[in-house]
């Protein structure tokens, strides 16, 4: 399970003898700034994460986050609402001057009828010395897949070979171009393979990313197809369907997966989880949410069976990439990583 909060960040008592005068104390506390979409894409990208959200993933393997297990609200369909989910998140690295809660909504499918994306988030960012609101940050999902692309980006820094310059995408959407950042920004020059449901989105995904990124980019016609073009493969999917085969892999290969967040999603079959080098970015998560969730089902693996959390490698406790291994790193999204990304926004925005 999740590890319980370290003493230090225990709730604090309030001192007996603090005089009635302070409790009663009518100083008001600033209300917090509002940053909108437009302020918040502009001013921030991945390339800023990869660093806080690294020292993130460190801190939480030494027990020095506190990250409450995520909450899920569904909006069931009805006339007035729905259908939707909404995932909260949060965090507080320890020692760190903020703290982060983050509401992430999406499968607003119906949006799309009035011109609207299916989702939408804010970020509220506190203040972790007197516990006052410092910003909501409305950044609809934008800041989620920042954090989600630099954990891809810290997956290939540590999980891949230098020379492992063949990157592959299976699903091309808002994720999958923050996890192109990433890996551009730890491995420059890279060459990028993609393949999608909509082989459209799929060949303008490749025309975006080459266009900013200066890598080639080329469209495959199917999963298989990606494998074996690619010994970084990226998934992020929808999950309703695993994506590819363990046969498809070449050996040494590295699966960053990112679709599966909730308990109905799946993009990796079991065998292959079963037997690979398998990191997440956290235990207690995957199990309940992550590909690890299917595995522990089907009987096939046990938590014990997980190589390493993230962290544990980042920090040098375990050996990342050492051979021709095949190694998963499954990224369900932590609220450590909501933390850094909560802190880099703050530090950048407030200055504006």
């Amino acid at each position: 399970g999740l590890r319980p909060s370290p003493p230090m960040l225990a709730r604090s008592r309030l001192p007996a003898a603090l005089p009635l005068r302070r409790l009663l104390s009518t100083k008001a506390i600033p209300p917090p700034k509002l940053f909108d979409y437009a302020t918040v894409t502009s001013h921030i990208h991945v390339s800023d994460a990869i660093s806080a959200v690294e020292a993130a993933f460190g801190a939480l393997a030494r027990g020095k986050v506190d990250v409450p297990f995520p909450m899920h609200i569904g909006i069931d369909e009805t006339a007035s609402a729905g259908p939707g989910d909404c995932h909260i998140k949060g965090g507080y690295v320890s020692g760190e001057s903020t703290w982060t809660v983050k509401l992430a909504c999406v499968s607003f499918y119906k949006n799309v009828a009035d011109g609207l994306p299916p989702g939408g988030g804010i970020f509220v960012v506190m203040n972790a010395k007197n516990g006052a609101p410092l910003a909501v940050i409305q950044e609809n999902r934008f800041l989620t897949d920042v954090r989600t692309g630099a954990a891809g980006g810290i997956s290939v820094k540590y999980l891949t070979k230098p020379t492992d310059k063949t990157v592959g995408f299976i699903g091309t959407g808002a994720i999958a171009k923050s996890m192109a950042r990433a890996t551009a920004a730890v491995r420059p020059g890279f060459t990028g393979f993609a393949y999608g449901a909509d082989a459209e989105m799929a060949q303008s995904f490749c025309d975006e990313m080459r266009a900013e990124l200066g890598c080639e980019f080329t469209a495959v016609g199917s999963a298989e197809e990606l494998c074996a073009s690619a010994k970084v493969v990226f998934t992020q999917t929808p999950g309703s369907a695993t994506v590819l085969e363990r046969s498809m892999l070449q050996p040494g290969s590295t699966v960053i997966a990112s679709g599966s967040d909730q308990p109905t999603k799946q993009e990796l079959p079991v065998d292959l989880l079963a037997n690979c080098k398998y990191v997440c970015d956290l235990v207690g998560q995957v199990s309940k949410v992550g590909e690890l969730r299917s595995a522990l089902a089907a009987g096939a693996m046990t938590e014990a069976d997980v190589y390493a959390e993230l962290g544990q490698v980042v920090n040098g406790d375990k050996p990342g990439r050492e051979g021709d291994e095949i190694i998963v790193c499954d990224l369900t999204g932590t609220g450590a990583q909501d933390a850094a990304i909560g802190q880099v926004a703050w530090e950048k925005l407030s200055k504006l």
